[in-house]
């Protein structure tokens, strides 16, 4: 089971600002497991903290701006970024203004401090959302749509198209987060010299420089127009009639924007909260979209706040009928688990198979059959002796007594033909002989109960 994840140190960036102009600096510390990403404004009265979740997202024009209150932070993505395609899921980002430092447009430094300072595993386990169906949000006015579809891990597919002959369509693909470093966080951000202008009467940009951004010069203006964008971001002259890329530093790819774009896409997926397994296709993706989309996984996690275990009756079972015979006393009718499909050293899933000849629908109810809640209960306490039990050298010379039960909930009846998940979880180590479990029942990706309860190994007379 993979585990959470945070810095081993604080490390920090210095720089000015993309939009203000500041003197910026940002610190990346640990944090404690379950945190998730954390930011807070230390140049304010009290040092208030921002969640980095996407419904604080209050701002999406030029980058993502997040906010509570009258606290305001803006172009979190590119740490963000790095911190998401690290596998990093806990830490607290301090800075001491309105916005990240925009560095040098990319998400490069970050990457590199990161592993400078070093990564640690944390006691807690990742708490994956896996994808298992499609999910789209579109917008009709833009034609932007993400798509996001089942995959084993976390790799997206970004194509854009501009009104421009330089950055017409491209397209960038990451099959492998592990190539993040390699393959994007390089990726500078870019603008327009159409959209200099507008940026400038916003009162934006004033920290933008040839060093920090690709500037893409395809409609000619005139030399006078030039000039003037020119001092106003104080960079040297040009000559009006050659269009192209503008920067000090040439391309790093020919599809730099693009691949920009899909690093912009996992900052704003870092802002979903958890660690995502699925495939993303963006289609003319921005800030406004992504957040959109990463609003709308947000539901779709809280609609399944614990999810199902993937279950494939194809593949083997790590403990089939015989196995389970051989650690539990029980025997028809009470034998209650069919097969175990996972077993970790602190979590289980086992499988039972309802069918219609199941000797309790005799009497529960003969009209209209239903499993009882009790034995739903019992079965999640058999996979957890299950996964107790297997840990001992002789465990037919034990058996496992319920001592507690709370926290019970039935949320939808189980009937003939329902094949029934459950995951059970030790709460905590094992000390003598007691032992205290979560479990859940689930029957396709629906939750139809739960408890936790406290059982007791005791040996064999």
């Amino acid at each position: 089971m993979m585990k959470q994840k945070t810095l081993k140190g604080s490390f920090s960036l210095c720089g000015k600002g993309l939009h203000t102009g500041l003197s910026l600096t940002v610190t990346f510390n640990p944090a404690a497991e379950n945190t998730g990403y954390k930011i807070q404004r230390i140049d304010l009265e009290g040092m208030p903290v921002i969640d980095a979740i996407a419904e604080n997202v209050i701002d999406t024009q030029r980058g993502t701006v997040l906010g509570k209150g009258e606290v305001r932070v803006s172009t979190v993505e590119h740490g963000l970024a790095a911190l998401y395609a690290l596998g990093i899921d806990n830490c607290l980002i301090q800075v001491n203004g309105p916005e990240f430092p925009i560095l040098d447009g990319s998400a490069i430094q970050y990457v590199d401090k990161i592993k400078e300072m070093g990564i640690e595993e944390q006691n807690a386990p990742k708490d994956w959302y896996i994808i298992r169906k499609k999910i789209e949000v579109k917008d009709e006015e833009t034609g932007s749509c993400i798509t996001i579809l089942p995959d084993d891990e976390f790799s997206l597919t970004a194509m854009c198209s501009f009104n421009s002959k330089f950055i017409n369509s491209q397209f960038a693909t990451l099959d492998n987060m592990e190539l993040f470093a390699e393959e994007i966080a390089k990726a500078r951000t870019f603008v327009f010299v159409r959209d200099i202008q507008p940026l400038l009467a916003a009162n934006l940009i004033k920290g933008g420089d040839m060093d920090n951004a690709i500037v893409i010069y395809e409609k000619q203006i005139s030399q006078q127009e030039l000039d003037t964008l020119a001092d106003m971001l104080k960079v040297e002259h040009r000559n009006a009639a050659e269009l192209g890329y503008i920067q000090h530093k040439p391309l790093v790819w020919e599809n730099e924007c693009t691949r920009h774009k899909l690093l912009d896409i996992i900052g704003d997926m870092a802002l979903i909260g958890k660690p995502i397994k699925g495939r993303i296709i963006a289609t003319r993706p921005g800030h406004t979209i992504n957040n959109k989309f990463a609003r709308q996984m947000r539901r779709e996690i809280r609609k399944h706040e614990v999810q199902a275990p993937i279950y494939d009756p194809n593949e083997e079972p790590i403990m089939d009928v015989n196995r389970i015979r051989e650690l539990l006393p029980h025997r028809y009718p009470m034998q209650l688990v069919d097969k175990v499909i996972e077993l970790g050293a602190n979590s289980i899933v086992g499988v039972k198979n309802i069918t219609s000849n199941e000797p309790f629908f005799q009497g529960h109810f003969p009209q209209e059959p239903v499993m009882p809640g009790v034995l739903q209960i019992e079965a999640m306490a058999q996979c957890g002796g299950l996964l107790v039990l297997n840990t001992l050298e002789e465990p037919e010379r034990w058996s496992t007594y319920f001592m507690k039960i709370d926290n019970v909930k039935f949320r939808q009846k189980v009937v003939p033909g329902d094949t029934l998940l459950f995951k059970v979880d030790l709460l905590a180590p094992v000390r003598h002989g007691v032992s205290s479990m979560k479990g859940y029942v689930f029957v396709g990706d629906h939750i139809v109960s739960e408890a936790t309860f406290t059982a007791q190994i005791v040996k064999n007379k």
